[in-house]
């Protein structure tokens, strides 16, 4: 069954980031290489690719490949907790901010809705949960931290930040220090309740 379900991660995840791709190329409002640089900067799209080269991994053409490190214990922890973020903070700040129709529709409710409910269950279900320590956060932070780097760097060249949270030239580097502290502090907890539940399911 678990390869079935693999299967499912592998099609959405990558139904769901060429879509977006394609999207975003068809009504870009800069140029083909800044669309693409662009397409790369939201967490929600890294952060979903990760996601789907671990169902990538899953499949069995691709196991002994280089993407085999991604199916690693505690991989799948790590991206849980990513994919939980992006979904959450989707729902309860960014959904108001535009209403897309149509095939965008779509696609917004697979990278935002479904894949981090998908990708939640399977954690519960078909994660190995062992080995699951608390220290191990603060390896996986250096993926949000880094990102949160590049984007401020970045964007104070090109002028785009693509969340309104973290847009300086908007709100300004205090607010945006507030809000990064914040979010910060978000990933802390998804990734400690993790963490948490997934020890407590293994002794069961």
């Amino acid at each position: 069954m678990k390869k079935y379900i693999d299967s499912i991660g592998f099609f959405l995840g990558w139904l769901a980031i060429i879509g977006q791709f394609i999207l975003m190329i068809q009504n870009r409002q800069a140029e083909v290489t800044e669309t693409i640089i662009r397409f790369f900067s939201y967490f929600t799209i890294t952060t979903n690719i990760l996601v789907v080269l671990y169902f990538t991994s899953r499949i069995s053409i691709f196991k002994n490949s280089f993407l085999s490190k991604f199916s690693k214990n505690g991989n799948i922890t790590a991206l849980t907790a990513f994919i939980l973020v992006v979904g959450l903070i989707y729902q309860f700040i960014l959904r108001g901010t535009w209403q897309p129709t149509g095939i965008q529709r779509i696609v917004d409710e697979l990278l935002h809705s479904v894949i981090p409910l998908f990708v939640f269950l399977y954690w519960l279900k078909f994660a190995t949960k062992t080995d699951l320590i608390f220290k191990d956060i603060t390896i996986w932070l250096w993926y949000p931290i880094g990102y949160f780097i590049y984007i401020i760097i970045r964007g104070h060249f090109s002028g785009f930040y693509p969340y309104p949270f973290i847009h300086v030239t908007e709100i300004g580097y205090p607010q945006v220090l507030i809000n990064s502290v914040l979010v910060s502090l978000f990933f802390l907890f998804i990734m400690g309740a993790l963490i948490f539940v997934g020890n407590k399911t293994r002794k069961l």
